[in-house]
């Protein structure tokens, strides 16, 4: 298997690291699209203790996507690099499989609040506005 072989349908490891690249980048963009929609939403000190620390989720998520992305080329590689040395055996641990699938959960959890938190504010429906 070298980095052409089909892992998904039309898709292969180069692709999937195209891909991959690729929508870092967008994601990238929609951050800063994300943080200049909601600076007019900053008039004093309390509006950004509210909205600064959405800005850090959103990032930190970010950095966690990308990591388990990073992890998931690792797997990738690791099966490409097996199969080159004639070791048909790709095998991940359970251990590891399980830790892939939490953070994955975890990411997709956070995702979801972060959204909501977000559409709360745009909606004008937020925490503090509520109280």
């Amino acid at each position: 298997m070298d980095k052409d072989t089909e892992i998904f349908k039309g898709k292969s490891f180069s692709d999937i690291a195209k891909d991959l690249y690729g929508a870092s980048k967008k994601k990238e963009s929609q951050i800063n699209l994300l943080i200049s929609e909601l600076k007019p939403f900053v008039q004093n000190i309390g509006d950004a203790t509210i909205i600064v620390p959405l800005i850090k989720d959103y990032l930190e998520v970010s950095v966690k996507n990308d990591d388990q992305l990073a992890k998931l080329l690792a797997i990738v590689q690791r099966l490409i690099g097996n199969n080159a040395q004639g070791d048909s055996d790709f095998s991940i641990s359970e251990e590891e499989k399980k830790q892939l699938l939490d953070e994955l959960d975890a990411l997709e959890k956070g995702n979801e609040s972060i959204d909501e938190q977000v559409k709360g504010i745009k909606d004008g429906t937020s925490k503090s506005n509520r109280q």
